[in-house]
C-alpha cells in the first residue's frame, strides 16, 4: 500500500467534523473486522474523507486505533472527573469524605457504564481471538492504562489531602477498577448473563464505593 504524500506546510486547518467521522468510524470497523481485518481504505470509506484527508489526521492504523480507544474512554470518563479542589482538606471531614465518596461513585458508575457497552464487550472478544497479536498492548495502553494512571493521580492527591490513607495509589487503582468489574463483567463478556440494569448497577457501584472508603479509611 502506497501512503498518500501529506500535505507540507500549514495548510487549512483539520476539519474536527471530519476528525470525528473518521474516529466513529475506525470504532466500527474495528469492532466489526478486527485490528487485522481493517484497512486504512476501508475506513476512509465509511468515514466519508478521502485517503490523503484520513492520513492528514491519523499517519497509521496504529494511532488510528489508539485515538479510537482515547475517544470513546474520554468521552465516557472525562478528564474533570479525575479532579478535585485542592481547597477539599480546608472543609470538615465528615463534609470532604461525602465529596469524594461522591466522586467516586461518579467515576465508578461511568466506568460500569463503559466496560459494559457493546463496544467495551465486542473490543474484549475481538482482542480474546487474538492473543497473541499487538492488539491487546494496544488497547490496554490507549484504554486501561490511561484510566489507571488517571485514578493514581487522584487517589494520591486524596491522601495528600490527608482524607484517605492511600499509599500505594497504583494497587488502589487496580482495586478499584476490579471491584468495579466483579462477577457481572465476566458473565457478560461469556455471554452468561445480560449486563446490570440501572438499578443493580448503581447498587453494585455503591456498595464497591463504601467498601472502598472503608478499606482505606485514616485510623
Amino acid at each position: 500500500m502506497t501512503i498518500p504524500e501529506r500535505p507540507t506546510g500549514p495548510g487549512r486547518p483539520k476539519d474536527p467534523a471530519k476528525r470525528q467521522a473518521i474516529l466513529q468510524a475506525a470504532q466500527k470497523l474495528f469492532l466489526e473486522n478486527g485490528y487485522e481485518g481493517t484497512s486504512m481504505e476501508a475506513i476512509a470509506s465509511e468515514a466519508g474523507v478521502s485517503k490523503l484527508t484520513l492520513y492528514s489526521h491519523f499517519m497509521d492504523k496504529e494511532t488510528l486505533f489508539n485515538a479510537a480507544i482515547r475517544n470513546i474512554c474520554s468521552t465516557r470518563l472525562p478528564c474533570n472527573l479525575f479532579q478535585i479542589e485542592e481547597d477539599l482538606g480546608a472543609l470538615p471531614q465528615e463534609k470532604a469524605l461525602q465529596i469524594v465518596q461522591q466522586r467516586l461513585l461518579d467515576i465508578g458508575l461511568a466506568l460500569q457504564q463503559l466496560i459494559s457497552s457493546p463496544e467495551s464487550i465486542g473490543l474484549h472478544r475481538v482482542m480474546v481471538s487474538k492473543p497473541n497479536s499487538e492488539l491487546p498492548k494496544l488497547f490496554f495502553e490507549a484504554g486501561p492504562r490511561q484510566l489507571l494512571n488517571d485514578l493514581q493521580r487522584l487517589f494520591q492527591q486524596i491522601d495528600n489531602l490527608g482524607l484517605l490513607h492511600i499509599r500505594q495509589s497504583e494497587r488502589a487503582a487496580e482495586h478499584f477498577c476490579a471491584l468495579i468489574k466483579g462477577l457481572a463483567h465476566f458473565h457478560q463478556l461469556i455471554g452468561y448473563a445480560a449486563p446490570l440494569d440501572e438499578q443493580q448497577a448503581f447498587e453494585h457501584v455503591s456498595d464497591v464505593v463504601a467498601l472502598f472508603m472503608r478499606a482505606y479509611a485514616r485510623a
